[in-house]
């Protein structure tokens, strides 16, 4: 990953309203504070600042170090994402259904910010992005598909159209009726995939490991427990169901975070790497 500073005023980790409009209590997220036009305005940094989230010498120092290695910038800047978390969870979707054009308008700001920092990633060496988008709960997503289509797939196909590289669409949840947008919009894989939402790895391949890389899946709970059987046993799972002849890369279904148990995340690589040097070529 890209070497690269806090967003812009973020105020995660304190309290207070960061330049984004979003609410943080004792390092909290508790809400958004966008309501107008004019909070629009207040709340969006300039797109020349984009710049301003890179760290241009350790980006190099990395790239010099580790030249076979691809350079990945991620960020949870999608504008789905984006707005509801200016917004406001309830005033997001109660908007939703009174004055869709302020969401609109809001998203499509957001999307410009994502599209800056993307464009400046990508100049900075980034060979892959990963938009953080999370679109889903455990029980679906968290606004039906015929609105998603409306509303956010025409932000998706732009922010790949525009970008240099592949992009991969991260989110939480159960994303699978959205899976099929998530191919119209070009993106060159999907993470998460999360077994706690439900979601069928095995399926899923069937279905799209042709038309995008799958990534992920990997239950974070036996992660953050002791069971390092239960490790091994989750990592074949994935073997199992999402192995073959490309499609699949194997990861944690959400990212590798403080309050997991360092051994389990010792033994989920070591069995990986097991399972990569049996393999008769790339999964």
């Amino acid at each position: 990953m890209m070497p690269t500073r806090a967003q812009l005023g973020d105020a995660a980790g304190k309290d207070g309203i960061d330049e984004w409009g979003r609410i943080w209590h004792r390092g909290t997220y508790a809400g958004g504070v966008v309501d107008t036009d004019d909070d629009i305005r207040r709340f969006s940094p300039p797109l020349s600042a984009a710049a301003r989230l890179f760290e241009t010498g350790r980006i190099a120092a990395v790239r010099t170090l580790y030249p076979e290695h691809a350079l990945i910038y991620g960020s949870h800047i999608g504008p789905f994402t984006a707005a509801y978390l200016s917004m406001g969870f309830d005033r997001f979707f109660l908007r939703l259904s009174d004055d869709v054009a302020f969401v609109e308008k809001l998203m499509a700001v957001r999307m410009e910010w994502c599209l800056a920092v993307f464009d400046e990633a990508v100049r900075q060496g980034a060979e892959v992005l990963v938009l953080g988008d999370d679109a889903a709960h455990k029980d679906g997503p968290m606004i039906s598909p015929r609105l998603w289509r409306d509303l956010v797939l025409p932000h998706h196909r732009r922010i790949v159209r525009e970008a240099k590289v592949p992009v991969i669409w991260h989110s939480d949840g159960n994303i699978q009726a959205l899976l099929p947008m998530a191919v119209e919009a070009g993106f060159a894989g999907v993470h998460g995939l999360d077994p706690s939402a439900g979601l069928d790895l095995g399926r899923i391949r069937r279905e799209y490991g042709s038309r995008l890389a799958l990534i992920g899946n990997i239950d974070v709970r036996v992660l953050c427990g002791s069971d390092l059987a239960a490790v091994r046993s989750e990592v074949g799972r994935c073997y199992e169901q999402g192995g073959g002849e490309g499609g699949f890369m194997i990861s944690t279904c959400n990212s590798i975070f403080e309050g997991m148990n360092p051994l389990a995340v010792k033994e989920m690589f070591r069995r990986q790497a097991e399972f990569d040097a049996d393999s008769p070529g790339p999964l």
